[in-house]
């Protein structure tokens, strides 16, 4: 095989390999819709991972969903916290979202956390709660959100959500992947007797700064790397 056959094998190559993990990370919508099969044992066209339904039986139905009606399961953080994908919502396959809602007591905290393959976009239905997220310099970037507010995470930074309002938060989460994925820093032991004490630390830690201390980077920016260090050394 002469050089030019093999810069030809090595291009056709380099694209095929190229080519090949657009598509596992996330391929472009090839049709309209292809929204989940409630019956996957019956099809045979699978993208992204899941069984498209047939196309004659698709109708509005599947792209509507009450999922983010209701809040979630609680946590010991005070919060309750839920991610519809496409395996819930059969609409969204292929469509390259997700959607979340997020219930926050007062002094509630969505303890820090990434979504490893989507940015999230967070709209404040009710309620007032400090959003921040830690970029890979150790920065922290915080606001505090009303109602109405809109605020947006990038790509795989860590971030939490703190109320310090004096009714519930709700806020309403959209994902630019169908599978965002999620890696959560809980820093809690696997002794189930230090596990409580483990999550009113990380509560306190955050709930104790006072508001001017909130809005000060250094003391904020201090306490969550604190925990990140907690979490790693446990």
């Amino acid at each position: 095989m002469n050089v030019k056959s093999h810069s030809s094998f090595f291009l056709v190559f380099l694209i095929g390999i190229t080519h090949t993990h657009v598509c596992l990370a996330e391929c472009d919508n090839v049709k309209d819709y292809c929204p989940t099969s409630a019956q996957p044992q019956k099809q045979a066209i699978f993208i992204n991972g899941l069984s498209c339904e047939n196309p004659d039986n698709t109708s509005a139905h599947d792209f509507k969903s009450m999922e983010l009606s209701k809040p979630g399961s609680r946590d010991d953080f005070g919060s309750l916290v839920k991610i519809v994908t496409a395996s819930k919502f059969a609409g969204l396959n292929t469509l390259g979202l997700s959607i979340g809602r997020s219930d926050i007591e007062v002094d509630g905290l969505v303890n820090l956390h990434n979504h490893p393959r989507a940015t999230e976009m967070i709209y404040v239905r009710e309620g007032r709660l400090v959003a921040a997220f830690l970029n890979t310099q150790n920065r922290l970037f915080q606001k505090t959100l009303d109602a109405g507010d809109v605020f947006v995470i990038p790509k795989g930074l860590f971030h939490f959500f703190l109320n310090r309002g004096v009714q519930v938060a709700t806020v309403f989460s959209v994902f630019n992947s169908q599978n965002p994925g999620l890696e959560s820093l809980s820093s809690i032991p696997s002794e189930s007797e230090n596990t409580l004490e483990s999550v009113e630390k990380i509560k306190m830690k955050l709930s104790s700064l006072s508001d001017s201390q909130l809005h000060g980077e250094s003391d904020l920016t201090s306490a969550v790397l604190d925990i990140i260090h907690n979490h790693h050394s446990s």
